[in-house]
């Protein structure tokens, strides 16, 4: 009787027990002040970090720099089960507690506000397969943003330090693609959030991947094999990413961009987002999410980060997540290599505000070097390292630019600049822009008119007057707000040839573009360099 009743105090102990664990979550708890704390930059900050603050004329010595309360985080600590870190761009600490724990804390006199924590990050890549040609990939998905202008000027990232938060690095301490990295020392620090110690070498390979697209160069059959453009840079790896665990993944986004301040980088590549998981597609603005706000805190910081758009594209959420969203990020959609426009998983824009994303693009398939071979891989995960590699070199060819003229320098880059679409942005960056600041002045390609909303199109100094698959025609349709009511890319496969407004564009091969419900404003063209913009 008495082993009963003690096996029933065991399960009911257990159960208990266990009802409690379950009734923990993760919060954000916000407090009022930095009362009485203490700060010098000078002991804080790496010497890059204070260096890039002079650049771009921002003070070194901000409060939202100075550490937390400790007195604060003292108490707090006291009631909550557990503290997994804190932020001090927000003057917030990371814990775990049950409902009545939480309550105890909100009634803290210091207290501003408590919010319960996100869920899940997800990685931009994807597993799907393209048919491309793989052997010349890996040439051209640098070749058509520039390199051979980079290499001409001797433009590689050097003195460029760039930090990459993602899910592991496993290799990157042993592949041959980073051992100029590794003998130079150019790989300056690395932690990982999740476990809280530096070794970053191990778990997903996503990281190591990205990392491959930004600066890895390895030789292979006596020939050097370049896979990004930043290979003399210098590399910060942030370990931010879990295997779907809930709750802490945002919050280690906030600590690493944090560090990425702190310890000098320029630049931060982010292959991640946050969406459907944590929240709804109208809190896609810019503002909502702590990683947007965050990232557009690094910006004021001088920081250029640079976020993949996603690949929602075909999906029903559809739209970029967070921090891409946010206004000072330089969002990257992916472009096919076959086709050389939006690839299908590419998350679109707008922002649910209505402010235009992507900002630019780049091949969304592309190849890496990891685990001793070439692989390919999909996904806006790696299309946004590439331009984050290409950003590297983009600096280093304008010492002293601030990093939101760097941000607008490489959106005018884009080759379809100044059209755009909520599919490319502003096209693919294009080095000999960034170095010398002029784009090349094109004879009009084509002359368009309209009437009865029926556009007609003739395209003119056509080579031999053919025309190929290959050419393609980029059009929207602005609203008097400036937004796209509607935009198309063609393949032009005629001199002449119309695009209908009246109608649905359930007949493809008319190029009807319902767009004249709407009252439109503008219509914008693009044709092998040149625009052409027909006022309504």
């Amino acid at each position: 009787m008495i082993k009963n009743y003690i096996t029933i105090f065991l399960i009911s102990f257990i159960l208990l027990f266990a009802k409690e664990i379950q009734a923990q979550k993760a919060y954000w708890v916000f407090f009022t002040d930095k009362k009485d704390v203490q700060f010098n930059p000078y002991e804080y900050f790496d010497q890059k970090a204070i260096d890039r603050r002079i650049i771009n004329g921002i003070p070194l010595n901000m409060p939202t720099d100075w550490p937390l309360n400790t007195s604060y985080v003292k108490q707090v600590k006291s009631i909550a089960d557990s503290v997994s870190g804190q932020t001090r761009w927000f003057n917030a600490l990371a814990v775990r507690g049950t409902d009545i724990q939480i309550e105890k804390i909100k009634r803290l006199s210091f207290v501003r506000k408590v919010q319960e924590m996100g869920y899940y990050a997800i990685p931009a890549s994807t597993k799907a397969r393209f048919d491309v040609e793989y052997s010349n990939l890996r040439n051209r998905q640098l070749d058509i943003l520039g390199r051979s202008e980079f290499k001409a000027n001797n433009y590689n990232g050097k003195g460029v330090r760039i930090a990459i938060f993602d899910g592991g690095f496993p290799g990157v301490d042993t592949n041959p693609a980073f051992a100029q990295i590794r003998k130079e020392n150019r790989l300056v620090k690395t932690w990982d959030f999740t476990k809280n110690k530096e070794f970053v070498f191990y778990s997903i390979s996503h990281g190591t991947m990205v990392m491959s697209n930004i600066g890895g160069m390895v030789i292979i059959n006596n020939d050097t094999a370049q896979y990004g453009l930043a290979t003399a840079a210098e590399f910060m790896l942030a370990k931010t990413e879990v295997i779907r665990e809930p709750f802490s993944e945002e919050k280690n986004w906030l600590m690493a961009v944090e560090w990425a301040d702190k310890n000098g980088a320029d630049i931060i590549n982010s292959s991640l987002g946050y969406t459907k998981d944590r929240y709804f597609r109208v809190d896609m603005d810019g503002n909502t999410s702590l990683v947007s706000q965050a990232a557009n805190m690094a910006a004021k910081k001088g920081i250029l980060v640079v976020n993949a758009a996603g690949n929602d594209g075909d999906s029903k959420w559809h739209i970029m997540g967070a921090p891409a969203d946010a206004d000072s990020v330089l969002s990257v959609g992916g472009i096919n290599p076959n086709s050389e426009y939006h690839i299908s998983f590419s998350s679109y824009g707008p922002t649910s505000d209505g402010r235009m994303k992507p900002n630019i693009c780049a091949f969304g398939n592309t190849m890496v070097f990891f685990e001793g071979e070439e692989h390919n891989v999909n996904g806006t995960s790696f299309a946004s390292p590439l331009i984050a590699g290409f950003a590297a070199c983009a600096l280093q060819a304008n010492p002293g630019i601030k990093n939101m003229d760097l941000f607008h320098l490489i959106e005018q880059s884009g080759h379809l600049y100044p059209y755009f679409d909520y599919a490319h942005g502003y096209g693919v960056p294009q080095a000999s822009y960034v170095i010398n600041k002029k784009r090349a002045l094109y004879e009009a390609t084509f002359t368009a008119t309209i009437e009865n909303n029926i556009i007609h199109i003739k395209i003119l100094n056509n080579e031999n007057n053919q025309v190929g698959s290959s050419q393609l025609l980029y059009f929207n349709i602005q609203n008097i707000d400036g937004a796209l009511l509607n935009y198309r890319v063609i393949k032009v496969n005629s001199l002449e040839f119309d695009i209908d407004l009246r109608y649905g564009d359930e007949d493809a091969n008319r190029n009807k573009i319902n767009a004249y419900l709407y009252g439109y404003d503008k219509i914008n063209i693009y044709f092998k360099g040149y625009t052409q913009q027909i006022k309504i």
